[in-house]
Order: C-alpha cells, then structure tokens, then sequence
C-alpha cells in the first residue's frame, strides 16, 4: 500500500488493541450530542438527492456514521488502518444501516487511485484539518472523484478551537494578523491553519472554489473536543 507522511502516522497509531478501544468509544458515544449532530446533518446531506447514490467515507473507521446514509446503495469506506476496518466490518450500530452495499478499501485517501466521477456523495467527519491536511491536493482529488452534481461534506477544527494549544507564537501570530499584509499575511495565515490541519471559513472559500467546488454551506458546532466546522461544497452539475 503507497502512503503518504500522514497515512504513515495514522497507520502507526491506530494498531488492533488502539483501534479496540477506539470501537468501545465510538459505540459508548453513539447517542451522544457530537455522534447525533454530524450524523443528523449528514443524513439530511444524503437525503437531499431525491434518489439512490453512491458515497465515499474518506477515513471511515470503525464505521461510526454508517448508520446515518440514507438512499445510498453503494458505500466506499476507505482507510488507511487495516485495524480499524476490521472494527468495520461490523459497523457501529450494525442494525440501524440501510445502504445496500458497503465496501471496505485499506489505502491512504491521499494516496489512492479511486474511479473519476464515480461518487455522488464523498463525506469525512472528524479526519480533515485535523488528523490530515485539508489543502489543494486533497480538494483536488476529491473534485475529480466526485460525479457531476456530487457533494463534499466534511468537518474540520477551527483554529481559535479552545482544543489548540495558545502557545505565544500563536496570540503573536493572531495579534498581527490583522496589520499584516500581502506576502506576511499569507505566511502569518499558513502558519495559524498549521499547513492546512486546521481551517476557518476564510480558508475554505479560498481553496474549494480553485477546484471547482462551490460552497453551499458552512456551520459550526462546538463539542466537549473542538470547534468544528461542517461544510457542504457541490460539483456543479
């Protein structure tokens, strides 16, 4: 399996006894606020085609929101821990699944070869800005596996999270930023987003739109865990 530096520290981590115990949590949680939000909104996500799709789970894990698709009839769950998807195989919430058919894939999302235009919905929650860069080469990829039409719909940490360590670089940072300009700016900014692990709606309506991914909404919802924000781009049709 080719792997990226990020795909390498995520396969390191998450082993058999880490991804176990990753699974407890994630079935402890399952009714919990965070788990019922993003799963809520991606449901309505799915639902808002009016039709049968195809999805894609860019690091799917143990499965956690398989349960909240709604008219998919195929679902690609990639990730890059073969670990975890032994915990998918048998999904979260097992009962509660109606997609029709679920396919597992081990691979790093960064790294993979997947079918040009062959998902109608590419969703990940709780993986981009925060375990793995959310930048151009991402946004590209996903723009190119995504149908005509299709939706990215993914979560990602804010960089004023109350969860970023507030070392004095970063209040320095922060306290420049807006008497900053031109080439400063642009380095201060990268800087605060920690090369693309975090990311703030300034962020966003910057890069998706270079791929040709039109933002239809962006939300936010502060957990127990971080600032997140929840962002819904489309492929035009």
């Amino acid at each position: 399996m080719s792997a990226t530096e990020w795909g390498r520290r995520a396969e390191a981590l998450y082993q058999p006894g880490y991804a176990s115990r990753y699974r407890a949590v994630d079935d402890d949680i399952r009714h919990g606020v965070l788990v019922q939000t993003f799963g809520g909104w991606l449901r309505t996500i799915s639902e808002s085609f009016g039709r049968e799709i195809t999805a894609l789970d860019l690091g799917c894990g143990t499965g956690r929101y398989f349960w909240a698709l709604s008219h998919v009839r195929a679902l690609t769950g990639i990730d890059v821990s073969e670990a975890m998807l032994a915990e998918a195989r048998q999904p979260v919430d097992a009962s509660a699944i109606t997609v029709k058919n679920i396919t597992l894939l081990h691979g790093d999302f960064l790294a993979q070869t997947l079918e040009a235009g062959a998902f109608d919905l590419i969703y990940s929650i709780g993986v981009l800005a925060e375990h793995s860069p959310l930048d151009d080469r991402l946004a590209e990829r996903v723009s190119g596996w995504l149908a005509p039409g299709g939706a990215f719909a993914f979560t990602a940490v804010h960089p004023q999270s109350f969860s970023v360590t507030r070392t004095w670089q970063r209040r320095l940072g922060e306290w420049l930023l807006p008497f900053s300009a031109g080439r400063l700016r642009a380095v201060l900014r990268e800087k605060l987003l920690a090369g693309g692990l975090y990311a703030d709606e300034v962020r966003l309506r910057e890069l998706l739109p270079r791929h040709g991914l039109r933002i239809e909404s962006i939300g936010s919802h502060l957990s127990d865990i971080h600032l997140h924000l929840m962002c819904v781009a489309r492929k035009p049709a």
